[in-house]
């Protein structure tokens, strides 16, 4: 497809996005190349569960027109057969999933200088409950002897113009919680999220969920260059997009890690570049929302928090900027891979007050206060600075997303 056609059809996809889903807006794409959308307005972040009007949206290739639940997903390498959505859903049980979805270029916006690509804020995270089958049952039943290791290749369905759109992920994370998800919030998957079905890999960066699913392979490496027998490129999605790296490096292409946390990978002597596989943790105040002053007094404070795979083990929030801080209460739903409402009581007073919230996860890590610059790439980390990369992806920094909130006297 041409270039002109294709940015005629992504427009026409954004506005049709924009005319179903009146809570979310869209977000500036530097180089146009994704249709994307992102939640309206902080009040989405004062909530457990996202509603689908207000979950963002983000994918490359065009939408793919599929009619009904005859779509076919393929199982290849050690795997062997095919199968229609509607036949999985019949053969397996249902499951759900609570899944807080983050894009892994969420805050690629707040780097400076600015990298390329969409300059998402924090808009690109919600949380919905996917349901669908369990992934491991389906692969055991399409493999005589499932593997304890190696990786689980998904492709989607979607047309690229160069090539696949394809991601690896180990099978110990395939097997543990992943799904072939066919709802969401008690629905059909709409189009834009991977209608009939998409892989939901529960805690990790979106990116992993592949939608429009049309083939499972079973491969011994992460898919690189060449390594499957379809047209065009195979690895670009996993070998150079979504790797983390400072200015003017480029990542070598690695076969197998051993290392999946994605934080992890940056103190790993396996691994110059990280892979974005498990969510960073990562928190955002929801109400107030700055949009309107509020009365002096007693002002409930409430926000989301997150990390993963791993738990959020703190949250707290600060009025001044991140000059003090006190610790919120976490409540509401507790579930493995979604986001925990947080929530405190703060006493404003007249003024202008800046407000700001950081998490910290199960295995002490909080967010960094700031990004730093090219010039210092990884070494940021050692200042307590998330890195500045190309890509501008897995940033939590804190600082941010500070807001200010006007604060009326009393009546």
């Amino acid at each position: 497809m041409a270039t002109t056609d294709r940015s005629r059809e992504r427009r026409e996809e954004i506005e049709a996005i924009l005319e179903r889903k009146p809570g979310v807006r869209e977000v500036r794409d530097e180089a146009d190349r994704y249709t994307v959308v992102g939640a309206a307005g902080r009040g989405t972040y004062a909530n457990w569960l996202t509603p689908i009007e207000e979950h963002f949206v983000c994918h490359r290739n065009a939408i793919p027109e599929i009619a009904d639940d005859s779509w076919t997903i393929t199982f290849s390498g050690g795997l062997d057969g095919e199968a229609s959505v509607a036949d999985l859903t019949e053969r397996f049980p249902t499951v759900a999933v609570a899944h807080t979805m983050e894009c892994a270029g969420n805050g690629r916006g707040q780097h400076d200088p600015e990298t390329a690509s969409v300059q998402w804020g924090f808009e690109a995270a919600a949380t919905a409950v996917w349901t669908g089958v369990p992934l491991s049952s389906v692969l055991r039943a399409f493999s005589e002897e499932l593997p304890e290791s190696g990786w689980l290749t998904a492709i989607g369905g979607d047309p690229g113009e160069e090539g696949v759109f394809a991601r690896s992920i180990p099978v110990e994370k395939a097997t543990d919680d992943c799904i072939l998800a066919v709802g969401v919030n008690g629905r059909p998957i709409p189009a834009e999220h991977g209608y009939p079905v998409r892989l939901l890999v529960p805690g990790w960066y979106g990116v992993n969920s592949v939608k429009w699913l049309d083939e499972l392979r079973l491969m011994d490496s992460m898919v690189t260059e060449g390594s499957l027998d379809r047209p065009g490129r195979h690895a670009e999605w996993q070998q150079d997009e979504y790797r983390i790296h400072p200015a003017g490096e480029t990542p070598e292409p690695m076969e197998t890690i051993e290392t999946f946390d994605t934080w992890d990978q940056f103190e790993s002597d396996e691994i110059d570049h990280p892979y974005t596989f498990d969510e960073n943790v990562m928190s955002v105040i929801g109400a107030p929302d700055g949009e309107e002053p509020v009365r002096a007094g007693e002002v409930d404070v409430c926000g989301v928090a997150w990390a993963g795979d791993d738990t959020v083990e703190r949250v707290e929030v600060s009025t001044d900027g991140g000059e003090h801080w006190s610790e919120a209460e976490r409540f509401g739903p507790d579930y493995a891979g979604a986001w925990r409402l947080f929530r405190t009581t703060w006493d404003a007073t007249p003024g202008t007050h800046t407000l700001v919230s950081r998490a910290s996860d199960d295995r002490g890590r909080t967010q960094p206060a700031t990004i730093g610059t090219p010039e210092e790439g990884f070494g940021a980390l050692d200042s307590g600075r998330y890195p500045w990369n190309e890509g501008g992806y897995a940033a939590n920094a804190y600082l941010p997303n500070a807001f200010e909130v006007e604060v009326e006297p009393e009546r």
